[in-house]
């Protein structure tokens, strides 16, 4: 099985939570990574989502970041409850 890491960044322009995580983040840009591995048998290359982490600054510890699991439904949710702040 072969696992691949997609990398992206993401904007908040609102303070947010991701449930999971169990304080409020800071408004910002954050890189998310998203691990995928093969699904074997097929004709046609297919991955399948295994992690995804978000590196937040650490709390407590200035200038100190840390790596957080999230589940993507729930980076979707966060990103679509910021966008609707911009609406308002």
């Amino acid at each position: 099985m072969t696992i691949r890491s997609r990398r992206e960044t993401v904007t908040f322009r609102h303070p947010f939570q991701i449930r999971g995580v169990a304080r409020i983040l800071p408004a910002g840009t954050y890189e998310v990574v998203t691990d995928e591995e093969t699904i074997d048998g097929l004709t046609f290359a297919a991955y399948r989502r295994i992690a995804t982490m978000i590196t937040v600054p650490a709390e407590g510890a200035r200038g100190t970041m840390e790596v957080l699991s999230i589940g993507s439904v729930d980076l979707a949710n966060a990103q679509a409850a910021d966008a609707s702040m911009a609406n308002e």
